[in-house]
């Protein structure tokens, strides 16, 4: 997954309101997280709580966002391809942001940390329950007490109704592509099938083809999965609206909280 893909991946994704993610997600942390937008800490143990994981970080777009909000952020990402355009970025703006190739199924941190995020529904690519239950146990290990869990994901109806069997197609100057949808209500697994046209000179395009494969889950089977992993439901929100998630949700956010501290303490 995301191989060539990786390096038109921001051209393609322009659309992604992800100011407005951002801005939700800060106001998430400030309200009920304890991480804070300060950096060099003296204390290690405020260093820990400061420390913000981007989950499926891509290319680093959402991480850099936060990055320069003022939180200390580490971005892990399964792709080699995404990451490197990821730390090109890095380079080139000298941001200082860690960056660890890591498959979220075995994530391994050096400390814990006071916030993880994961937007733009990296979650669908874990395409099996005991997986993604093994994910959420993963973060709940390292997230400091009282820490935050925020992220997305596309449900079933999305896949279902809004973009199961439809073809996208977008001509653009430099990359164009062909994005076929194929949806297996049986497993419930979305098959993409990506054709990119990418630029090499002026009347020379390159053909790339890629494969990914995402799940859909429903609210109920994700509250499920959080409860077994003894994560706390804070709030659930539709993607679009912001508002209380319904039947036609086709994005759902959830922010939850490791329950370690004193009842009372917010």
């Amino acid at each position: 997954m995301y191989q060539e893909f990786a390096y038109v991946y921001d051209a393609l994704m322009e659309d992604v309101p992800y100011e407005e993610w951002c801005e939700l997600i800060t106001q998430f942390m400030d309200r009920y997280g304890v991480t804070k937008p300060e950096r060099g800490a003296e204390d290690p143990l405020e260093a820990e709580r400061n420390l913000v994981v981007d989950l499926g970080c891509g290319t680093g777009t959402f991480t850099r966002m936060l990055y320069r909000k003022g939180y200390d952020m580490i971005g892990v990402d399964n792709s080699q391809e995404m990451l490197s355009v990821a730390l090109q970025r890095k380079e080139e703006s000298g941001d200082d942001i860690l960056y660890l190739h890591q498959d979220m199924r075995s994530l391994e941190l050096y400390s814990t940390v006071g916030t993880v995020i994961s937007v733009c529904d990296s979650l669908n690519y874990i395409l099996e329950e005991e997986e993604l239950l093994t994910v959420f146990k993963l973060v709940r290990n390292y997230l400091y007490p009282g820490g935050l869990f925020i992220f997305d994901f596309n449900t079933v109806y999305k896949y279902e109704t809004l973009i199961g069997e439809a073809t996208i197609a977008e001509n653009r100057d430099d990359v164009s592509f062909i994005w076929e949808n194929y949806y297996s209500p049986e497993n419930g697994i979305n098959e993409y099938d990506l054709t990119l046209f990418i630029r090499e000179e002026e009347d020379l395009y390159r053909r790339v083809t890629e494969t990914h494969f995402q799940r859909g889950y429903t609210l109920e089977q994700m509250l499920n999965l959080l409860d077994q992993a003894e994560l706390t439901v804070v709030k659930t929100m539709d993607g679009d609206t912001f508002e209380e998630p319904g039947k036609k949700s086709g994005r759902i956010f959830i922010v939850l909280r490791e329950e370690s501290l004193k009842k009372g303490q917010v």
